[in-house]
């Protein structure tokens, strides 16, 4: 690979993460059991009014897997991978993690940092995309367990501040540029050059696309189909530069969990595989590019329900690796962490990004991803917590 996709090294030496004093690492979070699958999807799904029945039926997917969602133990290897590059690169700052919908929940840990005299903290959302869910809602829940704390007496609040989205920082997307030619050379010699290259990605409704980012990229896909395509660009010309082979490609979309009549993003991912197969094309590779690991959402809506349907097909396919805990991730965290903290102490930076959006802004504005209705939001210029 050139260079300009390699992640410089930046020496780290102690007082470049200041003002910060803690990584927080937020996260969805799943059920480690059998037992915990309804009471997690309860959780996630609070404020719907879904019956229990309907939840028994959707956690049907967890419990195909014992139970237990890939996502926590995931999360713990990323821990470890940040805690081993923090003290290899003389960043001496501890790093907690905290989920949305399970434990260690986010109020809890929030109080624990609290309790340990964090009082400046940077937060990492295993989100690299802008959207309401993959960004706003976090800056919710942020919100929601600071206002717990300010209730519980807590009496000096920490302050959090969410770095910026990832998704072309190049400790991000080299691991996926590997992990599809990895993909490609398992393929069968006689289908490989003609693969297709399937970037895949979560749906979600077309109106919180048309609304993703800030109120001046709103418009149809908003930012969130806006920096999908410029990532899976920058993968496919990467793949095309190391093979010699220009090969295909399309964004599509997985996970749809909303109701009929409501529009989401399309095409789905087992409906452009039979496109794909109709087409007369030889192979596909699927890149999950809309997700940092292999939690449930990869392991079924691609490993279990795309897979059976290429097979259906007669059609080869091969799912490549997500980031997870890969050293290069790691390090963009940091590299993350010490351009915004650079930032707060009023330095000039500079950020890595691929492709042609450019680094990503700091601070979420006022109308950027807006909210359902009226909640307050934290690590954002309407923060009530600044």
């Amino acid at each position: 690979m050139s260079d300009q996709l390699r992640a410089p090294e930046a020496p780290v030496a102690e007082g470049l993460a200041a003002p910060y004093d803690a990584l927080l690492l937020l996260s969805f979070g799943g059920p480690e059991g059998p037992d915990d699958v309804v009471p997690f999807l309860e959780n996630v799904t609070r404020g719907r009014g879904i019956p229990r029945e309907r939840l028994k039926e959707v956690g049907q997917h967890y419990f195909g897997f014992g139970g237990v969602s890939p996502i926590n133990g995931q999360n713990r290897e990323l821990l470890d991978a940040l805690r081993k590059d923090f003290a290899g690169h003389g960043l001496d700052l501890p790093v907690y993690w905290g989920n949305r919908n399970w434990a260690p929940y986010l109020t809890d840990v929030l109080r624990e940092m609290a309790a340990d005299g964090r009082r400046r903290i940077a937060v990492l959302a295993t989100s690299a995309y802008a959207s309401y869910s993959g960004c706003r809602q976090y800056r919710e829940n942020l919100a929601d367990a600071l206002a717990t704390l300010a209730e519980e007496g807590v009496a000096e609040l920490p302050r959090v501040d969410k770095l910026r989205h990832y998704f072309n920082h190049p400790g991000f997307v080299q691991p996926m540029i590997d992990g599809v030619l990895a993909s490609l050379a398992g393929l069968p010699d006689e289908v490989r050059d003609g693969a297709h290259l399937v970037f895949t990605t979560h749906s979600i409704p077309t109106a919180a696309a048309d609304s993703s980012g800030p109120v001046e990229e709103h418009g149809e896909g908003g930012a969130y189909v806006r920096q999908h395509l410029d990532v899976a660009g920058v993968i496919a010309d990467a793949v095309r530069a190391e093979t010699g082979t220009e090969r295909p490609w399309e964004l599509v979309y997985q996970s749809r969990s909303g109701a009929p009549h409501i529009p989401w993003l399309e095409p789905d991912i087992c409906d452009h595989l039979e496109a794909l197969h109709g087409a007369g094309a030889p192979a596909a590779v699927m890149v999950p590019i809309g997700f940092v690991s292999d939690h449930m959402e990869v392991l079924y809506d691609l490993d279990t329900e795309a897979t059976a349907k290429a097979a259906e097909l007669g059609l080869p396919v091969a799912r490549s690796a997500t980031v997870g805990a890969d050293p290069r991730f790691a390090a963009a965290v940091r590299e993350l962490l010490v351009e915004r903290a650079a930032a707060e102490r009023g330095e000039d930076v500079e950020r890595c990004a691929l492709g042609l959006l450019g680094p990503s802004h700091d601070l979420c504005a006022v109308g950027c991803c807006p909210a359902r209705g009226p909640r307050p939001a934290a690590a954002g210029a309407d923060s009530p917590y600044a």
